[in-house]
């Protein structure tokens, strides 16, 4: 069965999640990349979108006029960890619940995700295109002087997904973790490896 995430997200959808847990994401998902963060964080300026209880994506679309509107062509992860510096803040300042992107992410954004009850999410690579059918409607776009990638993308999405939880509620970072387990089972392969392989002369 699909576990799946509505908004406005609230703090009790999350604090049964654990890292490594697939969800999917009904409700609204605004694209949200380095410029937005650094507008808030460093410059002070109010986000033109209320973030409380949604998702962004670290994400740059590839967009076209449709009419009066817009449609989406290509919606694909950007790497999270350039957001790493902001995103502590970020969620605290925002209320965002669901941070989506390529990677994982450090300390500051496992610190924010716990103290404000949030989570980051992995969106698998290569699926651009399969993420843009998902998406039902861009409602508005806000920040567009930034260009196409970097502004904000107001979008309605239906079962958005699959995201892999990479960092829970709980402090649980999935990249660190299987970073630590791949590293330790490293060493006796190495090992066996160098007491096979002579180095050739």
């Amino acid at each position: 069965m699909k576990k799946i995430l509505t908004t406005p997200i609230q703090n009790e959808d999350l604090e049964e999640l654990t890292a490594g847990d697939v969800v999917y994401l009904n409700g609204y998902l605004v694209t949200c990349r380095d410029m937005p963060h650094r507008r808030l964080i460093e410059l002070g300026q109010k986000l033109p979108v209320d973030l409380a209880g949604l998702a962004i994506f670290h994400a740059g679309p590839i967009v076209v006029k449709d009419g009066d509107g817009w449609k989406m062509i290509s919606i694909g992860p950007t790497t999270s960890m350039r957001m790493e510096k902001f995103e502590k803040e970020f969620i605290a300042e925002t209320g965002v619940k669901l941070i989506v992107g390529k990677g994982g992410m450090g300390p500051n954004t496992v610190e924010g995700c716990q103290t404000h009850k949030a989570v980051h999410a992995v969106f698998p690579g290569g699926c651009a295109v399969l993420a843009a059918t998902e998406v039902e409607e861009i409602e508005r776009v806000e920040w567009l002087e930034l260009g196409m990638p970097e502004a904000l993308w107001v979008c309605r999405v239906k079962e958005f997904g699959p995201l892999i939880i990479s960092i829970d509620t709980k402090g649980n970072n999935l990249f660190e973790t299987n970073k630590a387990i791949f590293n330790e089972k490293k060493v006796p392969i190495i090992k066996d490896i160098c007491s096979q392989v002579k180095f050739i002369k």
